[in-house]
């Protein structure tokens, strides 16, 4: 594949080998901004694991929200493992970070990182739906990510969080999960949600059946 088609890139090391999928970066910058000679913008390779003991990649690498960047361990060390809780995160102005043990439907086998975090597009204009691929920077999408609700009573809100892009609709989100506001306020949690994605809703972050008016497809 040449690599003006390659979306992964891979950069293998002693103990650990680092992935990056170009498909679901929106160069938040955890990953540079960490310290250090494991990633280094304008370097070629920009990923060198072997610069630093695998577990600090590890920690690098599992900071990053999108799900961009994975790992696989050679050294027999533990792979990244999911948290005890589930979280959604409405980010101010931005998409919606998951962090959890996810199951996004529709996501290619290829993209590892995802089974634990994950950026998903809620101003409606990604090309790489159901991600987010950063359009609503270029797009001025706004909102600032208030959750009305306040119910995050102590309750179980690990294991598996599924979620389904419904046809031109909602993210549907299946699973004990925590709804982080974009102050970082635990606002709520829930098991069954539908949150939007077209952009539209007079509720965000919650779904209010506005994209069947603004004729939303994804």
């Amino acid at each position: 594949m040449s690599e003006a088609r390659q979306s992964v890139f891979s950069y293998p090391g002693t103990g650990v080998e680092v992935t990056w999928d170009r498909r679901l970066c929106i160069h938040v910058g955890e990953c540079t901004r960490a310290g250090g000679e494991v990633f280094v913008s304008g370097r070629d390779p920009w990923g060198d694991p072997d610069r630093a003991g695998a577990d600090a990649v590890a920690d690098i690498v599992a900071r990053c929200p999108t799900g961009a960047l994975a790992i696989v361990r050679r050294d027999g060390g533990a792979p990244e493992v999911p948290p005890a809780e589930n979280t959604v995160l409405v980010a101010n102005c931005g998409p919606l970070y998951a962090h959890g043990d996810l199951r996004v439907a529709g996501a290619d086998p290829d993209m590892p990182g995802v089974r634990t975090r994950a950026a998903l597009c809620r101003c409606g204009l990604s090309s790489a739906k159901p991600f987010c691929d950063g359009s609503h920077e270029g797009a001025g999408f706004r909102d600032h990510g208030a959750i009305g609700a306040s119910d995050a009573a102590a309750e179980p809100s690990g294991g598996p969080l599924t979620i389904t892009p419904a046809a031109n609709g909602p993210l549907l989100l299946d699973g004990d999960v925590v709804l982080v506001s974009g102050s970082g306020r635990r606002a709520a949690r829930v098991s069954k949600t539908a949150l939007c994605r077209c952009g539209q809703s007079a509720n965000k972050p919650f779904c209010d059946g506005s994209h069947k008016a603004a004729g939303f497809v994804g």
